[in-house]
């Protein structure tokens, strides 16, 4: 296994403090924040220096019910090799579900849902990895996510799934270990059963990040510093085996340069000391796992598909919530949806709250409530903005102005030119054509 050492996850507002920080031997990169003809110029120069740059994905879904994206693989190919990078991520996750296996609507979560913990939900997993080695150049891991609600009838552990998972595949893992205290808090699961369980030689590296509990639940937010808790974990990991690699992810309100390099320096003293408790090898003795190791079958697939679209679509649509599923819990997880989509949309399209003011937070929730997500978020953002349009919701002319402005320069299939010509000439097409 590649040794890693100490990283920082590379985000454009931070790119010239990680760049200036002592001791970053690697950074992790969001996929799909980055194209592989033009990267950063900031990647560029930490590549130069020898920085290893990995790509860390977040929409390929692997834990769906559907086989992976031949389009999106291929993109996440080509940024492995235009960073050079020795392994890419990706998450043990659904993003969407609906589609052809269910006869529903195409439903979008714009977040990381978790898999069921089911023999049917891990022939499918196992499944959809192995194509996805297939197609990619270098190794995969997979990592364990964070989660709000639990699924009912879950038939293995944490530590058990990620075990067989491993066993099946040869997969890596990516151990999160602030998803691990955050399924402790919402969930109830220890996370020293969780890494009593884990194939620790699989580990490829380790995530830390911050988060935040609100009414006794846990936020996994990458918005706030790294509580003890989550230290304390990652020694508890670093007792039992020496991690390949471990990174601070940071996406949101991001302090100074100066206290992010004191949370690096709080990770390496958590490993440091887990290194010096480790006195005797963890126990290596596992059974063997099972010889069988079925396939995905389309019935076992359709059997996830239906399961995973009534739980998103009760998380995003309002229709009722599948039995089993804590109620409140789950309204809980929607609200939290909600939210995330709101502030995306505002991140990919900023003139909204620009024009919109104060009232752009208040209309958008209004809107994902009776509006699930079928594409992705710029496709949202123009959507939200024609259901504005369309029902009149804007009293102010000039916002209205604005408004329609901003929407018929991006819903075209071509930028809207500035000749006064060619505007006019498309203006009287669609009076035509309503016509």
């Amino acid at each position: 296994m590649e040794r890693l050492g100490t990283g920082i996850g590379w985000r454009p507002e931070i790119a010239d403090a990680v760049e200036g920080m002592p001791g970053i031997d690697w950074v992790e990169v969001v996929a799909e924040n980055v194209c592989p003809g033009h990267l950063p110029e900031s990647l560029r120069r930490l590549r130069e220096r020898g920085v290893t740059v990995v790509p860390h994905g977040v929409s390929l879904g692997l834990g769906g019910a559907d086989r992976p994206d031949e389009g999106r693989l291929t993109a996440l190919a080509e940024r492995a090799e235009a960073l050079g990078s020795p392994l890419v991520t990706e998450h043990i996750a659904f993003v969407r579900a609906g589609g052809p296996l269910t006869a529903s609507p195409r439903l979008e979560a714009g977040h990381l849902l978790p898999v069921p913990r089911t023999r049917d939900a891990l022939d499918v997993l196992c499944a959809n990895i192995r194509a996805a080695q297939d197609a990619l150049p270098v190794p995969l891991a997979v990592e364990n996510i964070a989660a709000l609600i639990s699924w009912p009838g879950e038939e293995m552990t944490e530590g058990q799934f990620l075990y067989d998972l491993a066993d099946r595949t040869g997969v890596r893992l990516l151990i999160d270990v602030a998803n691990l205290h955050t399924n402790h808090v919402n969930r109830g699961e220890d996370p020293a059963e969780a890494l009593a369980d884990l194939p620790l030689e699989a580990i490829a590296y380790v995530h830390v990040a911050g988060g935040f509990e609100r009414d006794g639940v846990w936020h996994d937010s990458h918005a706030h510093p790294v509580p003890r808790p989550v230290l304390d974990i990652l020694t508890d990991l670093a007792s039992r085996v020496s991690p390949p690699g471990v990174l601070l992810e940071r996406d949101e309100n991001f302090p100074e340069p100066a206290e992010l390099e004191g949370e690096l320096g709080a990770i390496r003293e958590a490993v440091a000391k887990g290194g010096a408790l480790a006195a005797t090898p963890a126990d290596a003795v596992r059974a063997a796992a099972s010889a069988a190791s079925p396939s995905a079958d389309d019935l076992t697939r359709q059997r996830l598909a239906l399961a995973q679209t009534s739980l998103l679509s009760a998380l995003v649509a309002g229709t009722p919530v599948p039995e089993g599923f804590d109620r409140v819990r789950l309204g809980v997880q929607a609200r939290a949806l909600a939210a995330k989509r709101a502030d995306v949309v505002a991140k990919v399209a900023p003139e909204l709250p620009v024009i919109l003011g104060a009232s752009y937070r208040p209309a958008f929730l209004a809107y994902a409530h009776g509006h699930p997500m079928t594409d992705g978020y710029r496709r949202d953002a123009l959507a939200f903005a024609e259901h504005a349009l369309l029902t009149h919701q804007l009293d102010d002319p000039s916002a209205r102005r604005q408004l329609r402005e901003w929407w018929l320069e991006r819903s075209g299939p071509a930028p809207r030119s500035a000749r006064p010509a060619v505007r006019l000439a498309r203006a009287t097409r669609r009076v035509l054509l309503r016509r």
